[in-house]
């Protein structure tokens, strides 16, 4: 597997995890506050905005934005679109003007660092998803968008 490849395969993880989150939330969820500010819909906003800025370096224009949010389904479709394009880009023959490892390191951890606070955010909410086995689960180099496979249940073959 080359660096592209296991590049769109990080983003297909990325798609599957936070798509689970994003199923089935309840409609509350998105301004749920712990207290500090960051409510789920804002820390949604940002990882789509970590996959245009991760997109931006790719075409060598790094640029940042901070998105102001919509609501919860807009920023959900918002972060498949996003993540899209840049699978998209990063399957083409385009060059990459970013290293792969520095995409992987930066926006992408950063990004699945941030689903794991939604997945907490979700458990403190009342609305736990639960949990599975991401080693045996159906994650699809390009399949990127909200249409997933089923989760695999715990230590299930």
């Amino acid at each position: 597997m080359d660096d592209r490849a296991l590049l769109r395969h990080s983003l297909a993880v990325l798609a599957y995890r936070c798509g689970k989150l994003l199923r089935n939330a309840p409609e509350s969820f998105a301004a749920h506050d712990t207290g500090n500010g960051r409510t789920p819909l804002h820390i949604l906003a940002h990882i789509s905005d970590l996959m245009d800025w991760a997109l931006s370096m790719a075409r060598g224009k790094e640029t940042w934005n901070n998105a102001k949010p919509g609501g919860w389904s807009d920023e959900a479709a918002r972060f498949h679109a996003a993540i899209a394009s840049l699978d998209a880009y990063v399957a083409s023959d385009a060059p990459l003007h970013a290293e792969t490892t520095r995409l992987l390191q930066g926006p992408i951890a950063d990004a699945l660092t941030h689903v794991g606070q939604i997945a907490i955010l979700r458990r403190m909410a009342g609305s736990p998803v639960i949990g599975e086995n991401y080693f045996a689960a159906d994650i699809q180099t390009g399949r990127v968008g909200p249409e997933q496979s089923p989760p695999v249940r715990p230590f299930k073959k």
